[in-house]
């Protein structure tokens, strides 16, 4: 890419042990800077509108490492959850690439590559602290050319040992990163800092570089789908520790290596257009307001049996319902079927 620099930011995660033959990261001058490719360096990184919008509550969400167990707990009340509407834009699981394109302080406004949006063609723009990212050009050559470890778990722990004995990080589903050894406990990854761990064998799936998991079923989206059911509504979250409604279509394709937009809106344009009652499980159901004429405001996943699981709002959970009777609105707008023919993860789609 024209422009771009590599420079090597400045770590604050422990490392667990060196990683041989691999490039680790070290503080470089001037930090990062607009046009500099970076990895989310946290368990998971939260986008925000603008660097002034966290609250004193927010902190644990800010720092390196995250403690996003304890934000949700802050969070407990709906109003306070309701809140960040409008003031999140987007999370990113750990070893994310992103593009930085402006810094000011301890901020950097970044886009996430992975996540498609009609809003930049590059990716899912938003705030972030400098802490957590990471510019490192031997992960990045790695990412690129060995096989990789993409966790299947709802969430598991990076640990110093195979067996996972040692936990270090919490991470979660969809995290991808490069595989340097493989044992019959676990499989040893690089993280964006330079450092290595391992990951349970079970709770990972490895491929080569370009190798895409085995396309899914629509019943295969689903039962990853219900892997979330009681998991708390959290606007802008992609990840095991909350989500919105797209936030939940997003994930649970990126899981199946499927990559659709990131919001409702494009979402609602993607795939097929199917007929409510040629509905099959996997399929999605879109609603918008005024009566399903105005813009989608909301996404579901039809299950079967009339049934659609959502993460509807900051008041409630991953939850199944009758998708009609939920629709006292009548806002329903249309249903899409992504599969066949999804495009891969990481292939652009807006």
């Amino acid at each position: 890419m024209t422009g771009r620099r590599t420079v090597v930011g400045v770590l604050t995660v422990g490392v667990l042990c060196a990683v041989t033959g691999t490039a680790a990261a070290a503080p470089a001058p001037g930090g990062l800077g607009p046009g500099d490719h970076a990895f989310v360096n946290v368990s998971v990184a939260t986008l925000w509108v603008a660097p002034d919008r966290p609250r004193d509550l927010d902190a644990p969400a800010l720092g390196n490492p995250v403690e996003l167990d304890r934000w949700n707990r802050r969070m407990a009340d709906t109003g306070t959850r309701r809140w960040l509407t409008g003031n999140l834009e987007t999370q990113a699981v750990l070893g994310s690439e992103v593009e930085v394109t402006e810094v000011a302080g301890d901020w950097a406004h970044v886009v996430v590559l992975d996540q498609a949006t009609p809003r930049d063609a590059r990716g899912y723009p938003g705030w972030v602290p400098v802490r957590q990212l990471v510019a490192n050009a031997g992960f990045a050559a790695d990412a690129r050319n060995r096989d990789r470890a993409v966790v299947t778990a709802t969430r598991t722990w990076l640990s110093a040992t195979p067996d996972g004995t040692t936990p270090h990080l919490e991470v979660s589903v969809t995290t991808q990163l490069p595989v340097l050894a493989q044992t019959t406990d676990g499989v040893r990854v690089v993280l964006p800092d330079g450092s290595a761990a391992w990951l349970r064998r079970d709770a990972v799936d490895v491929h080569a570089p370009g190798e895409q998991p085995a396309t899914p079923t629509g019943e295969d989206l689903v039962a990853t789908a219900t892997t979330f059911l009681g998991l708390r509504y959290l606007w802008a979250g992609t990840s095991a520790y909350g989500l919105d409604c797209s936030g939940l279509i997003y994930t649970v394709h990126r899981a199946h290596g499927i990559a659709v937009p990131r919001d409702s809106g494009p979402q609602s344009t993607f795939g097929t257009a199917v007929a409510a009652g040629e509905l099959q499980p996997g399929d999605l159901l879109f609603f918008a307001r005024p009566g399903g004429v105005g813009s989608v405001h909301h996404v579901g996943m039809y299950v079967g049996a009339g049934r659609m699981i959502h993460s509807p709002n900051a008041a409630a959970s991953v939850q199944i319902v009758d998708w009609e009777q939920w629709d006292t609105g009548h806002e329903f707008a249309g249903a899409r079927r992504i599969l066949p023919g999804a495009p891969a993860a990481g292939q652009r789609t807006a």
